[in-house]
């Protein structure tokens, strides 16, 4: 059975979460002549995620479809890809366990998807919603906890430079990711014990590669909640540097062999540059300046990015 669109939604020990999301979506209007289901992803939890899933499966609207999967490797690519496996909407909207939409977001992207045919993916506006208040200048790291405020006016995103929406609150067209994603991701997502990012990215670089566009949708809007510790230290040094750490795998997707070289040295060479600039710039300051540091751990994960990828031979 073909629908017009599935929501998705990958989700990591979410038990707490999901009931608030699923709660907003039940609220989704504009949908009369949508035909839509709801797919929960369970990224191999160890929380109750399963037993939450079912409570609303039992009461869920009529008429809308609404599949729980078990994923059990772990990594949120592979959750997202079980998601379009199992998908039978020609629109997949993903959504993370954290985001609340609003309420015409289907409906939005819906339309969207039909004024735009060549839009493989799109995405919109993603706002914080802060448990605690942020620290100043924090909108210069913003867009490493996926929030996205990019005005007014919708323009297509630039894949040649990695200008990316994130995987939270994204929309692509089934047809668009099968035919261009290959079926084992190269970035995983978070592991334990390991923040190396940019899963994001991945596949919407390879349908770029296919000719597919990548647009910026301002009237989509999503709140993603960002709780206390996440504004932490430690954790914002180290999501810092795990997006720093794929940059170079991610200018590799699209380059052809002979180019391969000369991106790990320019990537090599620019982020020494960045650091040594930064380092002068917040000389003494980076103890008590956790933005620049944010910034400075940045750009370490993107040099460091090239001596991963010599390691793993991908110049071959």
């Amino acid at each position: 059975m073909s629908l017009d669109f599935t929501l998705a939604i990958p989700t990591y020990n979410g038990a707490n979460c999901l009931p608030k999301l699923l709660d907003q979506l039940r609220q989704q209007i504009g949908l009369e002549q949508i035909s839509w289901e709801i797919i929960v992803v369970n990224n191999n939890s160890s929380d109750n995620t399963a037993q939450v899933v079912q409570e609303y499966q039992a009461t869920w609207l009529p008429g809308v479809p609404f599949k729980y999967i078990f994923e059990p490797e772990q990594g949120a690519a592979f959750a997202r890809l079980r998601a379009v496996q199992e998908a039978q909407g020609e629109l997949i909207g993903f959504l993370d366990d954290d985001n609340l939409p609003n309420p015409d977001w289907i409906a939005q992207a819906y339309l969207f998807a039909q004024e735009h045919p060549q839009a493989g993916a799109f995405s919109g506006q993603i706002h914080g919603e802060f448990e605690v208040e942020p620290p100043e200048n924090f909108q210069r790291i913003q867009s490493f906890l996926a929030i996205r405020e990019h005005g007014s006016t919708p323009h297509q995103f630039e894949p040649q430079n990695l200008r990316l929406p994130p995987a939270a609150s994204l929309v692509v067209r089934k047809k668009a990711w099968c035919e261009s994603v290959p079926s084992r991701p190269t970035l995983t997502g978070k592991l334990p014990g390991m923040m190396i990012q940019g899963d994001d990215y991945e596949p919407l670089l390879y349908m770029y590669k296919a000719g597919w566009e990548i647009w910026y949708h301002p009237h989509l809007h999503t709140y993603h909640q960002i709780p206390r510790w996440r504004l932490e230290r430690d954790y914002l040094l180290s999501i810092s540097r795990g997006c720093g750490l794929a940059t170079c795998q991610l200018r590799m997707v699209n380059a052809q062999p002979w180019q391969k070289p000369l991106i790990v040295i320019r990537n090599f060479l620019g982020s020494l540059r960045r650091v040594v600039l930064q380092l002068l710039k917040y000389r003494g300051q980076l103890n008590n300046n956790l933005i620049a540091a944010c910034e400075l751990e940045f750009f370490w994960g993107s040099l460091i990015s090239s001596f991963l990828v010599v390691k793993r031979r991908r110049l071959i």
